[in-house]
C-alpha cells in the first residue's frame, strides 16, 4: 500500500509535461494494483537479485515453458507408445501393453541406478532417503547395506537423474516392467541396465522419429493447454522494449503449428506468434548448445530444410536452427548478464546456462503451484514440526549440559574416598537428582522424537505418496530442490506469471541467515 500511495504522491517537476514518464508511472501504478491481488500460486520466488530493469533480452524454452502441455494426457501418451515401441521392435512380453499409467508414481530429482534396479531420492547432500525397487519400497537397513556407503556418482553411466517432465513416463514404465518380470513372470535374472536402455531408447525414438508429435498436432486440444495470460505476459516485456528470443530443442514442422496453436490471434497486436519474438532457433540441441562450437543455419519456413548459405547475422522473421553459445553471442553483441533465459529443464536450461554463460536463469516448475496448495493445507503441521525439532535440539542441550555434570560430580566422589559421610551424602543426593532429571529428560526426548517422525511421516504422505514433497527429503531440501537454489536465479510456476510484475521489477532474495545468526 505504501507503494501505491507513493505513486499517487504529486509528481516531480517537469514530469507533469513528459509523456513517457507518465506512462512508466502508470505502469507502475498498474503494476501495484495487479500485485495486490496476486494469488500466491502465481508469484515469483528469487534466490538471487534480479533487477529486471537490467535485462535487455528474454529468452525462452518452448516445450513446458512458453507452451503447456496437458501434463496427464501427455505422459499417457508416452509411457503407452514407448510401451508399444518395447513390444513391437525389442520383443518385450505383451503383458507389458496392459500395464495402466500412474501420474503419481515418479518425480523429478530421483534416480534411477540401472545397477540394481533401483528408483532413489537424496537430499542436498547426496544422503539416499527413500528407495524403490519396482514399487517397493526397501526397509531403512536394507536401503542403508547398499547406499550408507555410497556417494552415487551421477554422471556415472550406472545412474540416470530423471530431471524432465518429459522423462517421469520412463520411470515409471521402468519400476512397472521390474515388478512385471519379478512378480508376475518369475524372472530371476534380470539386466536391470539393459531394461532402461531399452526403455530409455524407446522412449526417444518416439520422440525422434516424429510418432509422438504426430500424435500431439493432430489432436492439439487434447495435449496443448491454452494460458490466458501468456500473450499479455509477452507482450508486457516487449512493451519494455525487451527482445524476446525463442531457443527450443524442437525443429521447426513442430515448433511452428504447436505455437501457432498456443499464440496465433489471442492478442490483436500480435496475428501470428512469430510476432512476439525477436529471434527464433530451433533445434538448439541444449544442452550441447551452451558447450560445444557449431553454426548456425537459415531455415526455409516452407519446407523445413535448411538453406546453404552462411549466417553472418541473425535477423527478425528468419528462423535458425543449431548453433551455439558462442555463435549466439558473437552475432547478437549482448552482455551475457542482459540476458534471463526462461526454460524448465533444470540440467538442460538451467545448470548448464548459468554454469556456461553470465545468462541470469528463471526455471519454470509446472509442480510448483500443486506443491504450494499441499504445503497450505500442512502448515499448521509443518509449524508442529519446527517447535518439535526446536525442543528436540533444547533437550539435547541440555541432557549433554546433564551428562557433563553427571561425569564431573562421579568424578570427584571417586578422586576422594576420603571425603566426610556428610559430603559423600550430599553428593550423592545431588547426582542421583542428576540421574533422575537426565531420565526425565531422555524420555520426553524420546515420545518428542515418536512424535515428530509420526508428524513427518502424514505431512509427507500429503505430497506425492511415494517421494513426498519435490523440493525436500526429510527435514532437508531433496537434490532436486537444493538445484533449483543453487542454480535459479527466479523460479515460478508458468512464464504467463511474469505479466503480474513490472518489466522493470526488481526481485529481492529474502535475507539468508548462516545457523550461528538463527540463535
Amino acid at each position: 500500500m505504501n507503494a501505491l500511495l507513493d505513486l499517487e504522491a504529486p509528481e516531480p517537476q517537469g514530469e507533469a509535461s513528459d509523456p513517457k514518464a507518465r506512462s512508466a508511472r502508470l505502469l507502475e501504478l498498474i503494476d501495484v494494483i495487479e500485485r495486490c491481488t496476486l494469488e500466491p500460486t502465481r508469484r515469483v520466488f528469487v534466490n538471487r537479485n534480479l533487477r529486471m530493469s537490467s535485462v535487455e533480452e528474454v529468452g525462452f524454452d518452448m516445450d513446458y515453458s512458453v507452451l503447456r502441455y496437458k501434463k496427464r494426457n501427455m505422459e499417457e501418451l508416452s509411457f503407452e507408445l514407448t510401451a508399444q515401441r518395447l513390444v513391437e521392435r525389442r520383443g518385450y512380453p505383451r503383458q507389458i501393453l496392459d500395464i495402466p499409467y500412474d501420474p503419481g508414481f515418479a518425480v523429478r530429482g530421483i534416480v534411477v541406478d540401472k545397477r540394481l534396479g533401483n528408483i532413489v531420492k537424496m537430499d542436498e547432500h547426496d544422503h539416499v532417503g527413500r528407495v524403490y525397487h519396482g514399487r517397493r519400497r526397501l526397509s531403512k537397513a536394507d536401503r542403508h547395506s547398499i547406499y550408507r556407503q555410497l556417494k552415487i556418482p551421477l554422471m556415472s553411466k550406472d545412474f540416470h537423474v530423471i530431471d524432465t517432465l518429459f522423462a517421469l513416463p520412463e520411470a515409471a514404465l521402468y519400476a512397472d516392467v521390474v515388478d512385471l518380470f519379478e512378480l508376475r513372470l518369475g524372472r530371476k535374472e534380470i539386466d536391470y541396465a539393459q531394461l532402461f536402455e531399452d526403455i530409455r531408447s524407446s522412449i526417444d525414438e518416439v520422440h525422434r522419429d516424429g510418432t509422438l508429435k504426430q500424435v500431439v498436432t493432430a489432436n492439439l486440444d487434447r495435449y496443448i493447454e491454452l494460458d490466458e495470460d501468456l500473450p499479455a505476459a509477452l507482450h508486457r516485456l516487449r512493451s519494455a522494449n525487451k527482445k524476446l528470443f525463442l531457443l527450443t530443442n524442437s525443429h521447426w514442422d513442430y515448433t511452428r503449428v504447436v505455437m501457432s496453436y498456443a499464440l496465433d490471434g489471442r492478442f490483436p497486436e500480435y496475428p501470428s506468434w512469430e510476432n512476439y519474438f525477436d529471434l527464433v532457433i530451433v533445434g538448439a540441441q541444449k544442452p550441447a548448445f551452451f558447450k560445444e562450437s557449431r553454426p548456425f543455419f537459415e531455415v526455409d519456413r516452407e519446407t523445413g530444410g535448411l538453406l546453404d548459405r552462411p549466417v553472418e547475422k541473425l535477423e527478425r522473421r528468419r528462423i535458425y536452427q543449431g548453433g551455439c553459445l558462442a555463435e549466439f553471442q558473437r552475432l547478437r553483441s549482448m552482455d551475457g548478464d542482459r540476458v534471463l533465459y526462461v526454460g524448465d529443464h533444470i540440467y538442460g536450461d538451467i545448470i548448464r546456462a548459468k554454469k556456461d554463460t553470465l545468462w541470469r536463469t528463471a526455471l519454470i516448475l509446472d509442480e510448483l503451484e500443486g506443491e504450494q496448495i499441499l504445503a497450505r493445507s500442512v502448515r499448521h503441521a509443518q509449524s508442529e514440526l519446527v517447535e518439535l525439532e526446536e525442543r528436540i535440539e533444547h533437550l539435547g542441550e541440555e541432557t549433554q549440559d546433564l551428562r557433563l555434570k553427571l561425569a564431573a560430580l562421579e568424578h570427584a566422589i571417586d578422586d576422594d574416598p576420603n571425603r566426610p559421610e556428610t559430603e559423600i551424602s550430599e553428593l550423592t543426593r545431588i547426582r542421583r537428582n542428576l540421574r533422575q532429571s537426565l531420565d526425565r529428560k531422555k524420555r520426553l526426548t524420546r515420545t518428542l522424537l515418536e512424535r515428530k517422525n509420526a508428524l513427518s511421516i502424514e505431512v509427507d504422505r500429503c505430497f506425492n505418496p511415494y517421494w513426498g514433497s519435490l523440493f525436500k527429503e526429510g527435514s532437508e531440501n531433496s537434490s532436486f530442490g537444493s538445484q533449483v537454489e543453487e542454480y535459479a536465479c527466479i523460479y515460478t510456476s508458468r512464464v504467463s506469471n511474469f505479466r503480474f510484475y513490472s518489466p522493470s521489477h526488481y526481485f529481492e532474495a529474502p535475507r539468508h541467515w548462516m545457523a550461528h545468526e538463527k540463535l
